[in-house]
Order: structure tokens, then sequence, then C-alpha cells
């Protein structure tokens, strides 16, 4: 009985050591991968900088003209929180963050907001695409779910908006 009981625990033992030395995913996505993954109507490109994804789109003028503060802001947050952005968080374990530039058709940026990895979690993750959802359905007639994309993603990523873009309040 005692033999019995020392091989039980040397192959408990050695299963729970060998699930612990499985290779953690560290892979990560190319350009290619992260261009295809967003379906943006728009001008989109994206790099690698290390293990961060930046996608960079041009937002038209005219829309910031038009839209003013709120749409200079708002411009990130729209392709940042959406199902493209967290299934490259799903699929790609070495991927840190996932950075968005806006930039008007002459290069000049005039917003950018990065999504670190851990950011959100499994619930806040599905309020993000939520309000990420309604902001792209109802934002052109209704500005406060615009507002409360922006809100959101202040609250959830490191972000830097260009002031010539941006009214003082």
């Amino acid at each position: 009985m005692h033999r019995g009981f020392l091989i039980l625990s040397s192959l408990v033992a050695t299963v729970v050591i060998s699930a612990g030395c499985e290779p953690e995913d560290l892979s990560l996505p190319t350009a290619e991968d992260v261009t295809t993954a967003y379906q943006y109507s728009g001008d989109l490109t994206a790099e690698m900088s290390g293990n961060v994804a930046v996608v960079t789109i041009s937002q038209p003028y005219a829309q910031l003209r038009r839209g003013g503060t709120i749409w200079a802001k708002v411009g990130p947050y729209i392709v940042l929180f959406s199902q493209p952005t967290l299934d490259l968080f799903q699929t790609y374990g070495g991927l840190a963050a996932i950075r968005v530039v806006t930039v008007t058709g002459s290069g000049q940026a005039v917003a950018t907001a990065t999504l670190l990895r851990d950011g959100l979690n499994e619930l806040t993750w599905r309020r993000a695409l939520n309000i990420a959802g309604r902001a792209r359905r109802d934002g052109t007639e209704r500005v406060t779910v615009l507002e409360e994309l922006i809100n959101w993603g202040e609250e959830h990523t490191e972000f830097e908006y260009d002031p010539r873009y941006i009214r003082r309040r």
C-alpha cells in the first residue's frame, strides 16, 4: 500500500510539473495580420513596433472641421474597442498592446490611444464593445454616445491629443 501511494504521488507530481512547464504563447502578428484583422473602410496601415501593434488610420479633415473636438478625440477609440482588437489579443499571446493613431490626410497625428493587453478584463471588454458599437451606429445622430466612448477610452488607455484639434473648455 505504501508503494502504491509513492507511485501515485510521483505520477501526480510529474503531471503537475509538466503542466507548469508548457511554454507560454508569445507569438506576435505580422503587420499584414493586423491590417487584415481590421475591416476599415478608410485608409488603414499597420506596423509592429516590438510587441506593440501600431495601427494608423486617416481621418478626413472635413470630418475634423465639422465634428470638432469630439471627432478629433473619438477616432482611435472607434477602432481600438472592436472585435478585431480583442481577437488579436486572444490569438497572439506576445502582443503587449495595440496603439491606434489617427492622422489627417497630410499625415499629421490628431490623436493616439494605446490599449494594454491587460487593460480590460472579460466584463469590461463586453462593455467596451457595447459602447463602441453604439458610437459607430448612432454617433452621427447622438453626440452623447461619442462622448461616452471618449470617456471610456480615456479611463482605459494611454492617450494623447494634438492640441491644434482640441478646443479648451
